[in-house]
């Protein structure tokens, strides 16, 4: 076996690059070491409420799925994605529901404890409709 010197072995350190990259992978020197520069993409919108309930339903049912997710840096922005969507929806099939049976802002005028119990009524029906299409499916 071949001996090598401490002053060898500084050298050759000195000798490293900091950064380098191998298949497609970036690396950073760090001590003696080389470790994986990853980066995440950066999302700044929030999850909401339907991004979390569907990642508990991912978590659960789908576990693969999630964690091909996590691990190709999209999970945040599709659940993100997927609660923008799902409000967009809610708001939607609210407005639709009010107009169809009538709940409008003359009844708001007239008579407000109807028209709470109704918006609240329709509001459910309409997150019902929105969490069996789009959250946990």
């Amino acid at each position: 076996m071949q001996k090598i010197s401490q002053n060898e072995e500084i050298k050759n350190m000195s000798e490293l690059k900091p950064r380098i990259t191998e298949n497609g992978i970036d690396y950073i020197l760090v001590g003696d070491y080389y470790i994986p520069d990853l980066k995440l993409p950066e999302e700044h919108r929030p999850i909401g409420k339907y991004g979390r309930m569907h990642r508990e339903y991912l978590r659960e049912v789908h576990p693969s799925r999630l964690n091909t997710l996590i691990l190709t840096g999209e999970l945040w922005t599709y659940l993100a994605d997927l609660n923008e969507q799902a409000q967009e929806r809610l708001d939607t099939i609210m407005e639709q529901m009010k107009a169809t049976e009538g709940v409008t802002e003359e009844l708001k005028r007239t008579s407000q404890m109807e028209w709470v119990q109704r918006c609240n009524n329709i509001r459910n029906r309409a997150e019902e409709i929105v969490l069996h299409e789009m959250i946990y499916s």
